[in-house]
């Protein structure tokens, strides 16, 4: 029988029941219209429910067509692909700070994860999590019914496999299209993985609200770190029950406001309702007994709230933004690289950049990288309260040019200014800097962004060490410090001067470089500028400068078009203390992903730029600076000593000053100035601040502080060694040749360090000797005429050798020797013959004895190049030159004579003489002596048979004062110049 004929016998006998005999037949009748009725509605019902199951199977199916059926590996990669925070360290791995993003996140496994929070979000997010395979209808019908009737308490239809799906896969939108696809994908993925797998896939993408420094944040880790400062698998009964109720509203439970904040009791209310039901819920379930629900309930979670923590950008805004620049590159070029790009491909193409970089930005701020610097915390911390409290900054001023954007006025606060840059000589690391004073006034980067003029820290660079590895110079080489003129095609002669003003005729490379002379160094630069000292910095990264300024001589006293860095030109500095090899400065170490694989480390690469030898005549010269020279301020003010080396530079009206200085592990480089261009002045009552003693004593108490930390590196004992080829050589200062006897007699040998490739193998041959005369400060070439006695003979420069020199005329050179001791006994002859006028020269005045010293007055006649004294014994003796005395500024002359007449007469160049002078005495001249006894003879001979002495004839000094003339005589008296004996 079949199922039909079985409902209809049972219907049949269920009619029968309530029908009599009379009645049989009129119920027979209803009988078959209710059944067939019946029959109707069922078919009808059987009908719609099948078509209403097609309808909605089809309609499932049409809201799902789109998506694609994804494989495991697909599945993986979008559930697991969840931002995470990068981290920042400093060197040594000591923790710096989270990575610049607008969401913060910290993955964590499960196995870490608190067993109170774990039944919290079960118990209510998702009760059957541990058995349905994804979706749960009846789930799905109670939050329609709660929607409906808008009940407090929402738990939600959506699994906790659901609403991973919905954060990682599908978008937020409100539709069937995407709840269709949400159930669809999670069955497919509670196919695929594991129950752990997916609790701890959510536990780390859900969105947990607001830190208490008010930042967005992700992942139940860094809810735990961030709102109670516990780890995650340490987390309370109510904590865990306030963290498992956030993820439903974030942002409406959180309890902190976006300016870290803690809200109001009234803002504070929703996020604690919602912990209450939570608790209720882990009760409900057996998760906890009565006396932990109780104890929860009653527990004042607000207690437990973290304190707002400092981010990283807010204490160290200049490194953060720097390390941010730093890794930002070195990113994007991995991934420009990835993709079968070259670097060069990326520097040159600024789309190809601008694209990179923005991928690189995204990168950092999701993929949770480890970012390793270089930056030693404890220097850095210890500089910047030394550059906090120093007490000689300059005055401040508004700004003439820039306009705040948010005023629309002429900005403010323009302070001035300190970058500096210490960088480790092996290997580039930069081991701190400097940024600027604050950066709340101006977030510029001063040791890392700004392009300044460098000035005299140029001289080195481009001329010194170019003319050391060429040979065209040598530390002890002479330059002609004197006035300077070169000529431009279409513009105006550039004459430079030095920064004193002075004029400093002769000196060594040495003595250029330690006293920072600017004439001198345009010499040696002009004699290589054609040669193109530039190629050596445009190997050593100063980004800046241009081919055509190589061609430009002002760029060797440091006036570059843009500027120079203060990290390019610390390191300019570190190849001079590094060997003559370059290393790139670096901050990045290396970085890491999140599970530890290194991905970028940095190697050194050294770049050889000079001989070992340049480098080290280079190190020594600027010894000198530190010792004896410009930088003398810097190193009185450190309390250590080191093996320093290094120079100063000052630009134009003082708006730039430098101090750079290495010692064998780091150089250390400063700039001081204002952000827009003013003078430095000097500080204190009597200006004794100048803006160079204020620089270099910030520079030495920077360092002093770097000391405390870390003596062995910042003050290390040892010397800069010596490499082979350096050899120590006596040598003629004016032409740097081995000294020839001349040179020895004119006192002009000198000695000093020689590249030995370089070292002198010739005898100087720039001097001669030959005859002179000096009239004042000038010496000139004699007459034939010229009296003897007032001609010498010396050491003098060839004319030739001036020309080498750069120096115009012997007498311009002339000029600036004569107070340098050590051309004393060099003579250089005027180009202009020897003044003579041709007539007589005027009677000397002013003679006068005193004791027994004659002095009378210099003539005023310019020809005059010395005067005869002469003597005699008594008014009536006739008068005898006793001595020629050369001319000069005081005229004066010792007397050996007791008595007698002196006189002056002055002599010209042509030999002639003026009339005597008025007469001095000395003594009584003319009082008559009673004449002596003549002493008897012997009455016998000496026993040797030599006489006594006392025969004929007089001793070689007598005179017969009988044979003078009168001395009332107007003519000049007879030349009796070889008899200057005594009466």
């Amino acid at each position: 029988m079949s199922n039909y004929d079985k409902f209809k016998e049972k219907s049949q006998t269920f009619f029968q029941f309530f029908i009599n005999n009379k009645t049989k037949k009129g119920a027979n009748i209803t009988y078959l219209v209710v059944w067939n009725l019946i029959l109707v509605f069922l078919v009808i019902g059987v009908i719609g429910v099948s078509f209403a199951g097609g309808a909605g199977a089809g309609y499932f199916a049409a809201l799902v067509k789109e998506e694609p059926v994804r494989s495991y590996e697909d599945l993986r990669k979008n559930i697991y692909n969840y931002e995470e925070s990068t981290e920042m360290y400093f060197a040594n791995d000591v923790y710096l700070g989270k990575y610049r993003a607008d969401l913060l996140r910290e993955e964590v496994s499960l196995d870490n994860v608190s067993e109170h929070l774990i039944n919290a979000l079960v118990s209510t997010e998702d009760e059957y999590f541990y058995e349905h395979e994804g979706v749960v209808p009846k789930a799905i019908v109670r939050a329609v019914v709660q929607e409906v009737t808008n009940s407090a308490n929402q738990t939600g239809g959506s699994t906790l496999t659901q609403q991973l799906i919905k954060n990682q896969l599908l978008t937020n939108e409100v539709s069937f299209d995407r709840k269709a696809k949400e159930i669809l994908l999670a069955l497919r993925l509670e196919n695929y993985f594991s129950k752990e797998e997916i609790l701890e896939a959510y536990l780390n993408v859900s969105p947990f609200g607001r830190d208490s420094s008010g930042r967005n944040i992700a992942g139940a880790r860094t809810a735990a770190e961030g709102i109670f400062g516990v780890d995650i698998s340490e987390l309370s009964i109510p904590q865990a029950a306030f963290i498992a109720g956030l993820p439903q509203s974030p942002f409406a439970y959180t309890p902190f406001t976006r300016a870290a904040e803690v809200k109001t009791p009234e803002g504070l209310e929703p996020g604690l309702e919602r912990m209450r039901y939570v608790l209720h819920r882990m009760h409900e379930m057996g998760h906890i007994d009565d006396k932990q629900y109780e104890e929860a309930l009653a527990y004042d979670i607000t207690k437990d709230l973290a304190k707002p923590e400092t981010f990283a950008v807010e204490q160290y805004p200049h490194l953060t933004f720097e390390i941010e620049e730093h890794a930002r590159d070195i990113i994007a070029v991995q991934l420009a690289l990835n993709d079968g790009y070259e670097k060069d491909e990326l520097e040159n193409n600024v789309e190809l950049y601008n694209e990179y970089n923005e991928m690189a930005n995204i990168a950092l701020r999701q993929n949770g990288y480890k970012i390793h610097t270089t930056i030693d915390k404890n220097i850095y911390d210890n500089m910047e309260k030394v550059k906090d409290d120093f007490e000689l900054y300059g005055p401040t001023y508004d700004y003439e040019d820039k306009i705040d954007p948010e005023t629309g006025e002429l900005k403010k606060n323009n302070v001035e200014q300190v970058g500096a840059v210490m960088i480790e000589n092996k290997t580039g690391a930069i081991k701190s800097f400097v940024g600027g004073r604050d950066f709340s006034i101006s977030p510029v980067n001063f040791a890392m962004d700004t392009y300044r003029h460098n000035g005299s820290t140029m001289k080195p660079l481009l001329a010194i060490a170019p003319g050391y590895e060429w040979g065209t110079i040598q530390p002890g080489s002479m330059l002609a410090d004197l006035p300077y003129s070169v000529s431009l095609p279409g513009q105006e002669n550039w004459e430079p001067s030095n920064w004193n003003n002075v004029v400093n005729g002769l000196v060594t490379v040495r003595d250029a470089v330690r006293l920072s002379h600017n004439l001198s160094t345009a010499r040696a630069y002009m004699e290589i500028i054609d040669r193109r000292p530039i190629e050596f910095l445009f190997k050593q990264g100063f980004s800046e400068l241009t081919e055509a300024e190589g061609e430009y001589p002002s760029l060797v006293l440091g006036s570059p078009t843009h500027g120079i860095r203060v990290v390019e030109n610390t390191a300019g500095y570190v190849t001079f203390a590094n060997e003559g090899k370059y290393v790139e400065p670096y901050l990045i170490e290396k970085i890491e992903t999140k599970d530890g694989q290194v991905i970028f480390e940095h190697k050194v690469e050294p770049v050889e730029i000079y001989s070992p030898q340049t480098a080290y005549l280079m190190i020594d010269t600027m010894r000198d600076v530190f010792k004896r020279g410009t930088a003398m301020e810097a190193n009185k003010n450190l309390k250590f000593t080191s093996d320093w080396s290094g120079k100063t530079g000052t630009t134009q009206n003082t708006e730039d000053v430098w101090m750079m200085g290495s010692n064998p592990n780091i150089t250390f480089g400063l700039w001081f100035g204002y952000d827009e261009r003013k003078p430095l002045k000097s500080l204190g009552d009597w200006g004794q601040h100048t803006a160079t003693k204020r620089s270099q004593k910030l520079w030495a108490q920077l360092l002093n502080s770097a000391y405390d930390v870390n003596p062995e590196l910042i003050g290390p004992s040892g010397q800069f060694e010596m490499p082979g080829g350096i050899v120590r050589r006596s040598y003629c200062k004016l032409s740097g040749m081995l000294p020839s006897d001349l040179c020895q007699k004119a006192g002009l040998v000198g000695e000093d360090l020689f590249n030995a490739k370089y070292a002198p193998t010739k005898t100087d041959d720039s001097l001669t000797t030959g005859k002179y005369v000096r009239i004042g400060d000038i010496a000139y070439a004699p007459l034939s005429s010229t009296p003897s006695e007032f001609v010498k003979e010396g050491p003098m420069i060839k004319p030739d050798f001036l020309k080498k020199l750069q120096v115009g005329s012997l007498e311009e050179l002339s000029k600036y020797m004569t107070d340098k001791n050590i051309f004393d006994g060099l003579t250089v002859l005027s180009n202009d013959p020897l003044p003579a006028n041709g007539s007589a020269p005027n009677q000397v005045g002013g003679v006068n004895v005193s004791g027994s010293t004659l002095t009378w007055a210099s003539s005023s006649e310019k020809d005059v190049i010395g005067y005869y004294v002469y003597y005699k014994a008594n008014s009536s003796s006739s008068a005898r030159k006793i001595a020629s005395v050369q001319a000069g500024d005081n005229m004066s002359t010792k007397l050996s004579q007791k008595s007698g007449f002196f006189y002056v007469t002055a002599v010209n160049a042509s030999g002639k003489e003026s009339s005597p002078s008025s007469s001095a005495k000395l003594g009584d001249p003319d009082k008559k002596e009673a004449p002596k006894p003549k002493p008897k003879p012997d009455p016998k001979p000496p026993s040797n048979g030599e006489g006594n002495g006392n025969g004929g004839g007089n001793d070689g000094g007598g005179n017969d004062d009988d044979d003078d003339g009168d001395d009332n005589s107007t003519d000049p008296p007879p030349d009796d110049s070889g008899d200057d004996g005594e009466d």
